[in-house]
């Protein structure tokens, strides 16, 4: 709701906070720009599409390999020295007029060889055009890019899901081709519903059992897209890693727990949005739904039918100033999938203690330095700077009879500023993301399965404005990928190019085998509940193992 509900000043500052990924963009560096440029000189068709006969078309997928037979018909992608991509492939229809808030539908076959040299749309979210506040992408935006390597059969397939806390984001802004020509797998970026469009639960919907968690549903819709159709560009469909980072990773704790995910993946990678924590439940999201559909003018009568009337730009950045707050937790995000509902039966962290989750190997972890952005964000940007008098309130008003306790252990005169003193509390207390709350769900998951637990730890020297940021939420981003996520690169020094091929071995042997272990890193131990885990950072002997519970203070925590 951009408009509505909110003045000007106040739509800016949620804004503001919902860019937060743009805003650290500019601090993190994007590895080896000119390497991706390179690969960018690529063979485009010239036509959006061309009717062959299928026949025709089949031939040509067999000796060109920029063109590929799926399910729905034939694509002309991009072909590189060292990779392939296809991009803007639909992989179920535009939810759009009768189909916004349903389970995605299959997506339409087209004749003839389709065009899939550029990006699908992103879905529709709030965001900048010229300088001010406004909806960007749209409902039509159920797509995925596909990107391999030059040449092979049979490989890995990793599925990244992309954060931005339920609101933003999209799988184009996800460069990969580093990720599959080092690593030699197939790696999928989605995109899946956002925001109200795509978590809103609302008891008018009735007995949909999907309401609440279309985002979800979507990708459940973009991996059984992949056991389809990823053979025919060289994946294994029999060996799909999800993998995603904060939002993304919170999405794979659920399909951990969803029945109709079980089947679709069989490894997994969540980076930043540990299991331990707990989404909305399905009382809360349906008065929080009842609410939003009174604000738009929706209390009475048929809601279901005047919701789905409402233009697109009145349904996102509703309640966007309070999805990426500093002191809030996971579940009082405006808009997260919802529990006690047929798609999401019971909590992550239950459901894996109860061993009701999918039962796959596993890597999850954590940066050190998480909350940092989120307090900068919250306080020094606004130019209101956590000040030594102010830090025991805040304690106080996060952690009520607890703030004794953690003002003891946590002394602002213990750190270089008060603001990072609370944002060393936030990451240790892992109350949205953090350290703390990843433990558990290892400790839950490695009962029954292989899981590996890391801690990202480079600190490239990056501020937002004076506030250093440290090994901050997605700082192992621009290791793994480039992209729009990142801004302006620092040099691609020997240390950093070590740390992302290193970290691309991990990623990519994992895949492969569900064992990150191989010869171009150090020893990655499997995780034991008590034990030191792997520390990541640059450096020759910049991997090695640290005592996550005793740094962040856990039992403080527990």
């Amino acid at each position: 709701m951009l408009e509505s509900g909110l003045n000007r000043k106040k739509l800016a500052r949620g804004i503001t906070r919902l860019s937060w990924v743009w805003l650290l963009g500019r601090a993190f560096i994007r590895l080896v720009r000119n390497r991706k440029r390179n690969r960018r000189r690529v063979v485009l068709s010239a036509l959006a599409l061309v009717v062959v006969p299928l026949g025709a078309s089949m031939a040509m997928a067999a000796t060109d390999p920029a063109i590929v037979d799926t399910d729905d018909g034939a694509l002309r992608g991009a072909v590189a020295s060292d990779h392939r991509t296809f991009s803007g492939i639909p992989f179920a229809a535009p939810p759009v007029d009768n189909l916004r808030w349903q389970a995605p539908q299959p997506a339409v076959p087209w004749p003839g060889i389709r065009d899939a040299t550029r990006p699908g749309s992103m879905c529709a979210q709030a965001g900048w055009v010229d300088g001010k506040a406004a909806q960007i992408g749209s409902e039509d935006c159920l797509y995925l890019d596909v990107t391999t390597p030059s040449r092979g059969t049979g490989l890995p397939v990793m599925v990244w899901i992309p954060g931005g806390g339920f609101v933003q984001g999209a799988g184009d802004q996800y460069d990969p081709a580093r990720l599959a020509a080092t690593g030699n797998v197939v790696v999928v970026t989605i995109n899946y519903r956002l925001d109200a469009l795509g978590f809103l639960d609302d008891p008018d919907f009735g007995d949909d059992p999907d309401a609440g968690n279309y985002g979800l549903a979507d990708q459940q819709a973009a991996l059984r897209w992949v056991r389809h159709n990823i053979a025919s560009f060289g994946g294994d469909p029999g060996n799909v890693t999800v993998f995603g980072q904060s939002a993304g990773a919170f999405s794979i704790c659920a399909h951990l727990v969803a029945p109709a995910s079980r089947a679709l993946f069989d490894k997994a990678i969540i980076q930043s949005g540990p299991c331990g924590n707990s989404f909305v439940t399905a009382d809360v999201a349906r008065k929080r739904g009842k609410e939003v559909a009174a604000r738009l003018g929706c209390a009475t009568g048929d809601v279901a039918t005047c919701l789905r009337a409402k233009p697109v730009n009145e349904l996102v950045g509703i309640d966007g100033d309070h999805v990426f707050t500093s002191t809030d937790r996971l579940r009082d995000m405006p808009w997260t999938p919802v529990v006690g509902t047929p798609v999401l039966p019971e909590q992550p962290l239950q459901a894996l203690r109860d061993g009701h989750a999918a039962r796959v190997p596993l890597i999850q972890g954590a940066t050190r330095d998480e909350m940092r952005p989120f307090v900068a964000l919250d306080y020094d940007v606004k130019g209101t700077p956590v000040t030594e008098a102010e830090y025991p309130n805040i304690i106080r008003q996060v952690f009520g009879a607890k703030a004794r306790l953690v003002l003891e252990k946590y002394p602002p005169s213990n750190y270089p500023s008060p603001g990072i003193a609370l944002a060393t509390v936030l990451t240790d207390a892992g109350r949205k993301v953090g350290a703390c709350t990843t433990l558990p769900a290892d400790t839950a998951a490695a009962a029954r399965m292989p899981v590996y637990a890391y801690e990202f730890a480079q600190d490239d020297g990056l501020t937002i404005g004076d506030f250093p940021m440290g090994a901050a939420h997605s700082a192992e981003l621009p290791y793994l990928f480039d992209g729009s996520f990142g801004s302006a690169p620092l040099p691609p020094t020997p240390d950093r190019q070590l740390l992302s091929q290193r970290l691309i071995s991990y990623w990519a042997q994992f895949a492969k085998t569900g064992d990150p272990n191989n010869s171009e890193a150090p020893p990655w131990p499997a995780y034991h509940p008590g034990q030191p885990l792997l520390s990541i950072k640059a450096g020759s002997d910049g991997i090695g193992l640290v005592d996550l519970a005793r740094e962040h203070q856990c039992p403080l925590w527990s």
